[in-house]
């Protein structure tokens, strides 16, 4: 449900500043209509992703990275964005949250800051293809929103489509998950198993700062998804 908003909590930028203080950026914003599957009663969702480079360091020193229990970042960021929801008075939802799970890519591409890349992986205009989503703020105030840049594929030589070494992400085809799963666990792939060299590529994600430990954490995750693929 969500909640009455508190009068601290007003515009996009203050709530952007709460969002920075806990490691967390608005990676993408929207008015919700009918068919958008947002909760009743929004009129606003946030998009957050993690702020980085800081977020690594915030997260490697917190009691989920080093508890041992399952799915640490996903209870980081619960943790993280469920207390920002409280502050703001918003309902958090969460990529983890389901079945059904919430179209977070629906939403990314309907903020207008994330778009499809020539992969077909999502690009957004700060964080390139490194691009992610740690939950959504569902929110009953209509907020004033910035306007959005243009994808940063307009102006690019597009080196992503190149760089993967199997060829498992390219244009006009669909992700081959397990020719990309294979070699990366293979000899040959130590170099993806430090960070996607697609993803890497992109020059909108070398600006991003992202720490290569973060990278092979996510590396890491994606494999052992992969187990019994």
């Amino acid at each position: 449900m969500i909640a009455t908003r508190p009068a601290s909590a007003t515009g996009y930028a203050r709530i952007e500043t709460l969002a920075a203080s806990r490691s967390l950026a608005i990676r993408g914003a929207f008015h919700p209509g009918q068919d958008d599957a947002a909760p009743k009663g929004c009129q606003t969702l946030l998009l957050l992703g993690p702020d980085e480079p800081r977020f690594w360091s915030v997260f490697s020193a917190s009691p989920e990275k080093s508890d041992g229990a399952p799915h640490p970042l996903d209870r980081w960021s619960k943790r993280q964005a469920g207390a920002l929801a409280q502050e703001i008075g918003a309902q958090a939802i969460y990529p983890s949250d389901g079945p059904p799970w919430p179209p977070f890519i629906a939403w990314a591409l309907a903020s207008g800051r994330n778009h499809v890349s020539p992969t077909g992986l999502l690009v957004q205009d700060q964080a390139g293809l490194l691009v992610s989503f740690r939950a959504a703020l569902a929110m009953h105030d209509r907020l004033d929103l910035p306007s959005s840049p243009p994808s940063p594929c307009t102006s690019c030589a597009a080196p992503c489509t190149t760089a993967c070494p199997v060829g498992a992400l390219a244009p006009e085809q669909d992700y081959d998950i397990a020719k990309c799963a294979a070699h990366v666990r293979s000899a040959q792939g130590q170099a993806c198993r430090t960070g996607c060299l697609v993803r890497r590529a992109c020059p909108a994600s070398s600006r991003l700062g992202r720490d290569p430990a973060q990278s092979a954490f996510h590396m890491a995750a994606f494999l052992k998804g992969q187990t019994c693929a």
